[in-house]
């Protein structure tokens, strides 16, 4: 297959947040190495991670100027040395640098072939936001049937399959979301819904459980809903599984947890548990098409934008004024 010199790219050219893309057009192509192979990127996947490094608080993230993104699909056209687990011409998602481009590098071994019947529009989420719903419901948060969970963020991309595939464990979900989501939300079978902005959280969970709390939280937004999520939590066999802080960093002390917040925390990062536990990540992986053998989780097409309407993309994202996956089309 032909691949050109150049390429069109959304570069990051400082911390200052969406506001620092800029589009370029002579970005080079990137060249796969050993282990490697070289995608014609259909769609980059926009997540909370690219906003946390759009201000540089991704941590070990690139440093300006940088091409923007994580997640890419699309065909692959060029393998590194020694690459025998693809092939040209299929269809591949996967995690790495430089998604919003025209071409991008993934490692062989971490690519996810395209399920059939899924464009590759639609499989954006399959690396980064099912799997981390997976692995904190079930891996991490060990959910079993007839217990509760409290999923904040459930109108996101992580949030949707989240109550999606706790639903299908058995437990009773109780959502957060701002008003004007709660239709989508409660769509996905969702039990409680409360209003993220104005519900004193904690309350309501404790009154919606008999003042128990719920046995499983998934705290994706952090800032003060930390503390919504850990009063929330039933005392001592409570989990709370820490998955994101686009809403900023919250502090803990030891006075706190054996005084005020008796449950389990659990940090969670994608990237860590690849690297650190690849055999975790392949039970991650393993149950995520089980779901989709099931039926549980089906295509879902995400808002899609032009690549050139990056920065509005992710600053709407940030907004939290969107629903469900967002993408850009190169």
């Amino acid at each position: 297959m032909s691949v050109p010199t150049y390429m069109r790219a959304l570069q990051q050219t400082s911390f200052n947040g969406p506001q620092g893309l800029r589009m370029i057009t002579d970005a080079p192509v990137p060249v796969p190495g050993r282990g490697e192979i070289l995608i014609r990127v259909a769609a980059g996947g926009i997540n909370m991670a690219d906003i946390s490094q759009a201000y540089g608080k991704f941590r070990g993230g690139p440093q300006p100027p940088y091409i923007a993104g994580f997640e890419g699909v699309g065909e692959v056209v060029a393998l590194g040395e020694g690459v025998t687990v693809v092939a040209p011409g299929a269809h591949v998602i996967g995690v790495g640098y430089g998604a919003f481009a025209e071409y991008m590098v993934l490692a062989a071994m971490a690519a996810v072939p395209v399920p059939k019947g899924w464009s590759d529009e639609q499989a954006l989420g399959l690396v980064v936001n099912v799997p981390t719903a997976v692995a904190a419901l079930k891996l991490l948060g060990q959910i079993e049937k007839g217990q509760t969970v409290l999923i904040h963020a459930a109108a996101g991309a992580t949030g949707q399959a989240a109550v999606k595939i706790a639903k299908h464990y058995g437990a009773t979900v109780i959502a957060t979301a701002s008003s004007d989501k709660h239709a989508i939300v409660q769509s996905l079978g969702a039990d409680h819904i409360l209003d993220s902005r104005t519900a004193d959280i904690a309350a309501e969970v404790l009154r919606l459980t008999g003042n128990t709390g719920a046995d499983l939280v998934i705290e994706s937004v952090g800032g003060e809903t930390v503390e919504a999520s850990l009063a929330s939590a039933r005392r001592v066999t409570g989990r709370v599984v820490v998955t994101g802080l686009p809403a900023g960093e919250a502090s803990l002390s030891n006075w706190d947890l054996v005084y005020q917040h008796q449950v389990h925390i659990i940090g969670f990062n994608m990237g860590v548990l690849i690297q650190a536990a690849p055999q975790m990540f392949g039970a991650v992986m393993g149950e995520l098409f089980a779901l989709i053998g099931a039926g549980v989780l089906s295509p879902v097409q995400p808002t899609v934008y032009e690549l050139a309407d990056g920065p509005k993309a992710l600053a709407a994202l940030e907004g939290r004024s969107t629903i469900g996956k967002l993408a850009l089309r190169v």
